[in-house]
């Protein structure tokens, strides 16, 4: 509401000052929240520094455009190798990261993930040497960290050190789980960072922030800016080469005054009140799988990590699918489903700011309640 009050018009430094400089000093703080190394912060004084996107699709789909800019740059200007290229992520990866290779006219390749759902670093390494001894060129990984289905972890320090030696552009895309990463019990999921060319994650699911708020940082902003640079007279100012002007760092020109709300959300819950807030949902979900652990007719399918628990009941795809149609047409809770390893499962996720114990029970109850009656059929 403030921002709209306001009217800020944020896409250079001049146009409204506060907007960037309160967006670069809410990315450092974030920044140092989750420690990460200091290439991606402002005040490191190097080329490092963050952006709020409006969502993780935007921020893959940024990343990629860059990762493959760099890649004609470094090639002479050479175009004429985009059909060349090619891009990486695990089979568990969101749909936004092929969607993002499909707006940027790059072959993603897909990386069967193994037994926990993550992609490892001997099968990207055997796909990159596949793919170069085919006279492809591979330019982009995307690793996942929480992944959509099963909040599945991609083994980022072997991933990392693969594309440290072939020079292959890394994103992690921590939309979901990321927010987690303050606290210090889930900060080592996020080790191997350090090799991340860009990393994001979406306050707007799990750290209290509205929608749309989507953090984004990257090591190298010049080459970011040289991948989106369009510099017209009407927008050029006095102070463009020494302070960021964000309209360089995205797709759209125009952008909000969105650094607001999350000054506002850190300065009235403060770390320790984000982290608790983290910690009381993660117990949600440990809740909800001990309920569903007690009950003979079901099992729990993947290893509960954050707030999201996977399960089904015992039996084929078919029953289950009956199960999850008979839940949302109950209309008392809604529930969405994964294929795991062509597995049918159900996903119960804490994400409602003011979820309970009591909340939780109820599912169950409900569910269980529907699973008796189906069975009885």
């Amino acid at each position: 509401m403030l921002s709209d009050a306001i009217g800020g018009v944020g896409f250079t430094w001049a146009s409204n000052p506060a907007c960037t400089e309160l967006e670069m000093m809410m990315l450092d703080w974030v920044g140092r929240m989750l420690k990460l190394p200091n290439e991606f912060l402002f005040s490191a004084g190097g080329k490092g520094g963050g952006v709020i996107q409006g969502t993780a699709s935007e921020a893959t789909l940024v990343a990629l455009l860059t990762a493959r800019n760099r890649t004609v740059t470094n090639n002479n200007e050479n175009k004429d190798l985009l059909h060349k290229m090619v891009a990486y992520c695990s089979d568990q990866a969101h749909s936004s990261v092929e969607r993002a290779g499909l707006l940027a006219m790059v072959k993603l390749r897909s990386i069967p993930s193994d037994d926990e759902r993550q992609m490892r670093g001997d099968a990207l390494e055997k796909a990159i040497k596949e793919d170069k001894a085919n006279g492809m060129i591979p330019i982009f990984v995307c690793a996942t960290l929480g992944t959509t289905s099963t909040c599945a972890f991609d083994q980022l320090e072997e991933i990392g050190q693969v594309c440290q030696r072939h020079n292959v552009w890394l994103h992690i895309d921590a939309a979901y789980a990321g927010s987690a990463f303050i606290c210090p019990e889930f900060r080592p999921l996020l080790n191997g960072v350090e090799f991340a060319d860009s990393f994001n994650f979406n306050p707007h699911k799990w750290m209290l922030v509205n929608f749309d708020c989507s953090l984004m940082w990257i090591r190298d902003s010049s080459q970011l800016v040289e991948a989106f640079n369009v510099d017209p007279l009407y927008l050029k100012h006095n102070h463009q080469h020494s302070i960021p002007d964000y309209r360089h760092w995205q797709i759209p020109l125009g952008r909000r005054f969105r650094s607001l709300k999350l000054w506002f959300v850190i300065r009235l819950y403060g770390i320790k009140g984000l982290q608790d807030h983290i910690r009381k949902q993660v117990a949600l979900a440990k809740e909800f799988s001990n309920l569903v652990s007690t009950d003979k007719n079901f099992e729990i399918v993947e290893e509960v990590k954050m707030g999201l628990v996977c399960f089904k009941l015992k039996g084929d795809n078919k029953v289950n699918e009956q199960l999850l149609e008979n839940i949302n047409k109950d209309g008392r809770i809604h529930i969405v489903p994964a294929m795991v390893k062509d597995v049918y499962v159900l996903r119960f996720a804490i994400c409602a700011t003011q979820t309970s114990v009591k909340d939780v029970q109820f599912a169950w109850t409900v569910i269980h309640q529907l699973a008796t009656e189906l069975g009885q059929k």
